[in-house]
């Protein structure tokens, strides 16, 4: 039972950094698409578009593993 309790943990704060990381990104992109663009400035913000997307990628992953892990625990499927 504490090792499940032990993974669940640890699978709660790898999701809950994920989630840090990508709301971060979305307030980096938000602070480049809130000023005037040069076109060097437009590359920035679709390079921080494009890590916004990736991390929210990050952030599906980390929740399905934690959803599966609470699945299995509480449903034991």
């Amino acid at each position: 039972m504490q090792d499940q309790l032990s993974e669940l943990d640890l699978l709660q704060q790898a999701y809950k950094a994920a989630v840090e990381q990508w709301i971060d990104a979305i307030r980096q992109e938000e602070a480049l698409a809130s000023v005037n663009h040069t076109l060097a400035e437009i590359d920035q913000w679709e390079s921080a578009s494009f890590r916004e997307d990736e991390l929210r990628n990050k952030v599906k992953a980390a929740k399905t593993l934690y959803e599966d892990a609470l699945r299995q625990k509480y449903f034991n499927f």
